[in-house]
């Protein structure tokens, strides 16, 4: 259950005030991607540091190096507001930042957005958790090739209403993609076209594999 915040009661403030308020408030939300003029209340799903949200595994520093944390706002399936936090490449941000408040804007409802230390860095325990997750330092499943999670390069969305097909294999196991369910992506969701057209891969998209929580995108090492 996320932490629920509430802003402090209003103050008399003079019309000038409420002018220079509004035109920052404008001028903030042009230029960062994020809506910062909010409803009251808050859902916090996470508030770690980048430190807290990389504790406990063997990255390397070079790696460490490249990575931040993100704040996120999303409205989840009880329709409230929460914010979450994404742990990404840092040249990576910015889009994550535009992603999301598109994603808010919308209402497509997103289950949590919680970094996967929180779950011991396990894989399937975040994804039983329905939460939409980016870093992992490891290896593609039953494989020893890096995965470009590890290289903080992709993210997963609503794992267990998007689940990835591979040689009939269903990840998380027992799942049925179900286009009219809410949250489930597909081609002409907002997530997919915010993802798709500042150039990131939808697993989607992909043809021996079918990955509908997948986003990716390439970057200059």
């Amino acid at each position: 259950m996320g932490i629920i915040t509430t802003r402090l009661p209003k103050r008399s403030i003079s019309v000038t005030s409420i002018v220079i308020i509004v035109f920052c408030l404008i001028f903030i939300k042009s230029n960062s991607g994020i809506n910062y003029y909010r409803q009251d209340v808050i859902i916090l799903d996470s508030q770690m540091t980048l430190d807290q949200a990389l504790v406990n595994n063997s990255i390397p520093a070079s790696l460490k190096n490249k990575l931040d944390i993100v704040g996120v706002y999303y409205y989840s399936f009880d329709n409230k507001l929460h914010r979450g936090q994404v742990v990404i490449r840092r040249e990576l941000g910015e889009d994550i930042k535009q992603i999301f408040s598109e994603i808010e804007n919308s209402h497509f409802p997103i289950n949590k957005v919680v970094p996967i230390s929180k779950y011991n860095w396990s894989d399937i325990a975040s994804m039983e958790d329905n939460n939409s997750s980016a870093f992992n330092y490891r290896t593609v499943q039953n494989t020893k090739l890096i995965s470009s999670h590890a290289k903080g390069i992709a993210i997963d969305i609503n794992p267990l209403l998007n689940p990835q097909i591979k040689h009939g294999i269903v990840s998380p196991p027992a799942i049925v993609y179900d286009p009219s369910k809410p949250g489930t992506l597909t081609t002409n969701s907002v997530v997919v076209k915010a993802f798709t057209k500042r150039g990131w891969q939808w697993g989607g998209y992909w043809q021996s594999t079918k990955d509908y929580q997948h986003f990716e995108k390439n970057i200059k090492e």
